[in-house]
C-alpha cells in the first residue's frame, strides 16, 4: 500500500458546513478581499507613480504590497469559492500548486521583512553610510534574494510532500491544503519528514524573528541619543514594522515550531496570516505614514486634475 497512490482529489471540510454561515463568510471574505486588493494596489501604484517616495524603504514596501496580494489571492478565492459548495474538493495537483505558491509567497515576505528591518537599522544606526550601504542595486539584489529565499524554501516544502503515498482517506478538516493535515493523510511514516518540516519552516520563521526582535532592539537603544523630532519619525516608522512583523512571525512559529499535528486553533490562525494580515499591512503603513498619505493625496489630485 505504501507504494500506491490512490488520491486524486482532496476533500475540504472548511471553516463550517452550516449553510447559512458559510453565505455569511463569503460575504465577509468578500469583502476582507476586495479591500486587500485595493489597499495593497494603490500603495504599490502610489509607489511607483510618486517621486517623492523614491527611498528604499517605499521600494521595500512596494514589494511587500504585492507579495501580500499574491498572497492573499492564493488561498482567498478558493476558500470563497468552496463556500458556495455542498462539498468542496481540490485535486491533488491543485493542491500541490497552492502549497507551492503559498510557500513562495510567504518565504518571500518572511526574507522582505528581514531587509526592511535591515534598511531601517542602517537609516537609525548608521545614517551617514546609508545612501552608500543602500544604494539602489543593492535594493534591487535584497528583493530578488527574497524572492530566491522563497523559492528555495517552497520547493523543500513541495518535495516533502509531493512523493508521499495517498491511499485515502483524502478528507482533509482545513479550508486550504496544508501540510501537516497532508502528512496525516499519507499512508507512510512520516515522522522524519515531519521533523524536515518543522527545520525549514519552523526554524526559519524562530531564527529571523529573533534576529529581528535584537535588530529592533538595537534600534531604540540607539533613538535615545537622537533629537526629539528625529526619534518621534524613526519610532513611528519602526512601530508599524514592529507590528507587521508580529502579526505575521507569531502565528508563523506556532504553525510549525511544534510536533507534527493538528490543533483546532490552526483553521483560525491560517485565516489570520492569509487573510487579515494582507488586509493590515497597508492600513499599517499608510495610517502611521504622513509622506504616504501626502503622496496618495497628490497623486488622487494629480488624476482628477487630468480627467477634469
Amino acid at each position: 500500500m505504501e507504494n500506491r497512490n490512490n488520491v486524486t482529489e482532496f476533500v475540504l471540510l472548511g471553516l463550517t458546513q452550516n449553510p447559512q454561515v458559510k453565505i455569511l463568510l463569503f460575504a465577509v471574505f468578500l469583502i476582507i478581499y476586495i479591500f486587500t486588493m485595493v489597499g495593497n494596489s494603490l500603495i504599490v501604484i502610489t509607489v511607483t507613480g510618486s517621486k517623492s517616495l523614491n527611498s528604499p524603504m517605499y521600494f521595500f514596501l512596494a514589494f511587500l504590497s504585492f507579495i501580500d496580494a499574491n498572497y492573499s489571492s492564493v488561498f482567498v478565492p478558493k476558500m470563497m469559492l468552496d463556500m458556495l459548495h455542498e462539498k468542496a474538493t481540490i485535486s491533488f495537483q491543485a493542491c500541490m500548486v497552492q502549497i507551492f505558491l503559498g510557500h513562495l509567497f510567504g518565504g518571500a515576505e518572511v526574507f522582505l521583512l528581514t531587509f526592511m528591518a535591515y534598511d531601517r537599522y542602517v537609516a537609525i544606526c548608521k545614517p551617514l553610510y546609508y545612501l552608500v550601504i543602500m544604494r539602489w542595486r543593492v535594493c534591487v539584489l535584497l528583493v530578488v534574494v527574497s524572492w530566491i529565499g522563497g523559492f528555495m524554501h517552497s520547493l523543500l516544502q513541495l518535495l516533502f510532500i509531493v512523493g508521499l503515498p495517498f491511499c485515502g482517506p483524502n478528507i482533509i478538516d482545513h479550508f486550504t491544503c496544508d501540510i501537516f493535515p497532508l502528512l496525516k493523510l499519507s499512508c507512510t511514516d512520516t515522522y522524519i519528514i515531519g521533523i524536515s518540516v518543522v527545520a525549514n519552516g519552523g526554524a526559519m520563521c524562530t531564527i529571523i524573528f529573533s534576529l529581528l526582535v535584537i535588530s529592533y532592539g538595537v534600534i531604540l537603544h540607539t533613538l535615545k541619543t537622537q533629537s526629539l523630532e528625529s526619534r518621534q519619525k524613526a519610532l513611528s516608522t519602526c512601530i508599524s514594522h514592529i507590528t507587521v512583523v508580529v502579526f505575521y512571525f507569531v502565528p508563523c512559529i506556532f504553525m510549525y515550531v511544534r510536533p507534527v499535528c493538528t490543533f483546532p486553533i490552526d483553521k483560525s490562525l491560517t485565516v489570520f496570516y492569509t487573510t487579515i494580515t494582507p488586509l493590515l499591512n497597508p492600513l499599517i503603513y499608510t495610517l502611521r505614514n504622513t509622506e504616504m498619505k501626502n503622496a496618495m493625496r497628490k497623486l488622487w489630485n494629480r488624476k482628477s486634475n487630468v480627467q477634469q
